[in-house]
């Protein structure tokens, strides 16, 4: 069994480049819709919902 590692931001890159090459569509059961769903199981956040700001010290 191998381990998620698909980044959020390379699924999405491979969605929009078969979406690019097929008429904005992305086939259910497609190796960027697999790539999508690895990688919104693998636990990491996207760009938007990370926090970027630095811990508030006391």
């Amino acid at each position: 069994m191998s381990k998620n590692t698909m980044s959020k931001a390379a699924a999405a890159r491979i969605q929009s480049a078969q979406a690019k090459s097929n008429n904005g569509t992305v086939t259910k059961g497609s190796f960027a819709a697999r790539a999508q769903s690895t990688a919104s199981k693998s636990g990491e956040k996207s760009a938007a919902t990370r926090d970027n700001n630095p811990p508030k010290t006391k």
